[in-house]
């Protein structure tokens, strides 16, 4: 569960800091820039199977029989 002080302030500040955190732990811009793109390709990967699964459980449940085809075999 992600708490609800992420809101839209929240994430500013979060993600302020842990650039400050890299930056002071010696990553440099274009690290954090390639930390930065791998997250969003991550994320990007996670919404792309969330949406298949959805697909995959629709296209299931559509061919399911209903129960009265059930109950007719």
């Amino acid at each position: 569960m992600v708490p609800s002080i992420l809101d839209n302030k929240g994430t500013k500040i979060l993600a302020k800091s842990l650039f400050k955190e890299l930056r002071g732990n010696g990553y440099s811009t274009n690290q954090i820039l390639s930390l930065s793109t791998e997250l969003i390709d991550l994320v990007t990967q996670g919404l792309k199977d969330e949406h298949a699964q959805a697909a995959a459980a629709q296209a299931a449940a559509a061919n399911e029989p209903s129960g009265a085809q059930r109950a007719a075999m």
